[in-house]
């Protein structure tokens, strides 16, 4: 298994990543949010109920 950050053999003590580098630069991808699953936005409209003076009286 190769490391997922720099492609090098991975070592079983930071599996599966070849050294404590890699693996901190995979945790600093993390907390940055870089790893995100793409959604499509949603309609901000849709959620709200209608406010109470939008109403017609």
């Amino acid at each position: 298994m190769s490391c997922p950050i720099c492609k090098k053999a991975s070592d079983p003590a930071y599996r599966p990543f070849c050294s404590r580098r890699c693996a901190d630069v995979d945790l600093a991808r993390w907390l940055r949010a870089d790893y995100a699953i793409p959604v499509a936005p949603d309609d901000p409209e849709a959620e709200l109920p209608p406010h109470p003076d939008d109403e017609e009286r």
